[in-house]
């Protein structure tokens, strides 16, 4: 198997050099963006473990120190370094990884297989990714909410600013988003370069006082814990899955800085600085049971705590940068894959693609997150509603990965099963012991995703009605030019040159048809584009375009179909400009060129294609789609929308 995920190489081999600094930027960048969310777990992990307020309590005892400390180190090695590192980042979709390039290997390779079984499949895909959207709203709330409640360690007068300073932090957070991360992105990687190496030195610290809790890195304490007191092993899963949030940003962002930067970066750095802070702080707990009320924060020496409030504020902060861009990336993704209506989209970064803005995404994200804020008033509330929509994404993406695996590379069945019966069973465990905490904001991310997988699943079942209803009125193109050619449409050639931008090349698009029927005049030269997203991230230039005469190579008519991967947002107009004369039946004057899109406007119609209130929502939904004209970079004004309605 190629490896898509390897960092890329310079031009110049020469100077080993070059390569090195090249490779160690991929390094401290994957460092900035996508180990936040995981690499600030630990202020919060075991301390919502054996939070008194549970409605599971786990009781502050050496024997379940040791237990705690010992399941969250292997719950790590087992989701993190091998699901994820180990496994998963091998399943990537032309380098890019994430669920969503899980779900459209699936659709490939999956159609050759059962079809039954790849819908089920890519339907569960789909709601893993609506839990991710969850993810995006809580992570923000409770990443920032624990890294203030260090003021209360500080100084516990100051609890009653935690709320409000929270909010001023979120809210300047979603503000600046607008700007993109590409000049705050620098600073990324060596902030979170220090902040690992000193939550790893407070770690040894503590470890210093009381080495025997290096008894933890043991199996047997994990195993013996959670056979041994299953009834308190299974309530602590519930936190102890706090450790492994930011797993599937690993995955994610695979596509951004390669598949070995980020496994570099998880294991020489990130993973043994998370492993020292907990053994740290399950030492320091065991010298004083008291210490749990914060101890992260109790770990660091009384002068250094407000810096690392202040170090813990800035983590987290980019943690979840790194998780709301993730947010921005996964509905881009949707809605080129047909989930979403069509979002306006701004790219940030001249050399990134992958840096985009989402407006609509950014000021939903911040309502909810302020929401979450104001609602649950801190990080221990919020932990109960976190830990579901983590494993149930990472759930999923263990299935879909062992599925592919089988269907893709053909990996012998008694090794999938072995794989996945597995990992899956400890996945599992994390779900069951979450489910226990459903009346307690664990229905919070299922509603979450409940709700954004019927909006997706809705606007897919409803784009095909539409599509269909739009190809009935349409009707089929090759006739259409066929009347032109024999007259029984009768239609004066006008000069100039017009793009009738169309969903395919099997329908006449609804605006040529009504400027021909209703105004008896075409442009002397024709091109009906038509604008494909393929299951990959992005196409190369010599794949672009591909012209068809339609039947006559001297009518001045035209159909282009452009292709564009799911990761970009087409230009028309510089699509255009890659033509060549001969196939596009002369040279195309863009600059002054006219375009046409077809307006459709959505009506509630009696027919039985979707319930009632489904068709409400897809109504609904289609009101934040994005500018066509805008969209695809076209001149407005040289751009004419002609409308029509279709029943739903």
């Amino acid at each position: 198997m190629a490896d898509h995920g390897a960092a890329p190489q310079p031009a110049d081999v020469r100077h080993p050099g070059v390569q090195d600094t090249a490779r160690l930027a991929l390094v401290v960048g994957a460092l900035g963006v996508v180990f936040g969310d995981i690499g600030t777990s630990p202020i919060y992990t075991l301390q919502t473990v054996f939070n008194p307020d549970d409605p599971h309590p786990v009781p502050v005892t050496t024997e379940n120190v040791y237990g705690v400390v010992s399941l969250v180190f292997w719950s790590v090695v087992v989701i993190v370094l091998v699901t994820y590192v180990l496994l998963a980042m091998r399943a990537d979709n032309e380098g890019e990884g994430g669920i969503m390039a899980l779900i459209t290997l699936l659709r490939r390779w999956g159609s050759q297989r059962s079809r039954r079984t790849t819908a089920v499949l890519a339907a569960l895909g789909i709601f893993g990714a609506s839990l991710f959207f969850g993810d995006s709203m809580i992570t923000p709330a409770i990443s920032v909410l624990s890294a203030v409640e260090g003021l209360k360690v500080v100084e516990p007068s100051l609890e009653s600013t935690v709320v409000p300073l929270t909010a001023v932090i979120i809210i300047v957070l979603f503000l600046v988003q607008r700007r993109g991360t590409a000049a705050v992105g620098r600073v990324f990687g060596p902030v979170m370069i220090v902040w690992f190496m000193t939550i790893g030195a407070c770690g040894v610290s503590g470890i210093a006082d009381h080495p025997q809790i290096l008894r933890a890195l043991s199996p047997s304490y994990a195993l013996g814990f959670l056979f041994g007191h299953f009834g308190t092993a299974f309530f602590a899963l519930a936190a102890v899955v706090l450790a492994v949030t930011g797993a599937e940003a690993l995955y994610a962002d695979m596509g951004h800085f390669g598949r070995r930067p980020i496994t570099r970066g998880w294991l020489f750095l990130v993973f043994p600085a998370c492993v020292l802070s907990y053994l740290g702080q399950g030492a320091l707990v065991l010298g004083d049971p008291h210490t749990i009320s914060g101890p992260f924060f109790l770990l660091a020496p009384g002068w250094a705590r407000l810096p690392m409030v202040v170090l813990a504020t800035a983590a987290t902060v980019i943690a979840s940068q790194a998780v709301i861009t993730g947010a921005y990336s996964v509905a881009s993704q949707a809605a080129q894959l047909g989930y979403l209506p069509r979002l306006r989209i701004a790219y940030t970064s001249e050399s990134t693609m992958g840096q985009i803005y989402v407006p609509w995404i950014n000021w939903l994200l911040m309502v909810s997150v302020l929401t979450l804020v104001f609602a649950f008033r801190s990080s221990a509330a919020l932990a109960f509603a976190f830990g579901m929509a983590v494993t149930g994404t990472i759930t999923i993406t263990t299935l879909l990965f062992f599925y592919v695996a089988r269907a893709r590379w053909g990996t012998p069945m008694w090794l999938v099963a072995t794989g996945a019966t597995l990992l899956l069973t400890v996945d599992l465990l994390f779900v069951a012991a979450n489910a226990t905490k459903l009346l307690h904001g664990a229905w919070l991310p299922l509603l979450i995703g409940i709700t954004a997988f019927t909006v997706m699943t809705t606007w897919q079942r409803g784009r095909a009605i539409v599509t269909a209803e739009r190809a009935r009125h349409e009707g089929p193109l090759r006739a259409f030019i066929e009347d032109l050619h024999s007259g029984e449409v009768p239609a004066l050639r006008v000069p100039g040159t017009a793009v009738f931008l169309n969903r395919g090349k099997q329908t006449a698009p609804l605006a040529l048809r009504a400027n021909v029927e209703h105004n008896h005049v075409r442009h002397d030269h024709v091109v009906i584009l038509s604008i494909e997203t393929e299951t990959v991230p992005r196409v190369p230039a010599d794949q672009r375009i591909t012209v068809d005469d339609l039947g006559y190579a001297d009518d001045g008519i035209v159909h282009v179909t452009a292709r564009f991967g799911y990761m970009e947002t087409p230009d028309v107009p510089a699509t255009l400009a890659m033509l060549d004369p001969a196939e596009a039946e002369g040279r195309l004057q863009l600059d002054q060129t006219s375009y046409f899109l077809s307006k459709i406007e959505l009506r509630r119609g009696q027919a039985p294609t979707m319930a009632p209130w489904r068709k409400h929502l897809f109504i609904a939904t289609s009101y934040i789609t994005a500018d066509a004209a805008e969209y695809f970079g076209l001149p407005r004004e040289r751009t004419v929308i002609m409308g029509s309605h279709v029943e739903v």
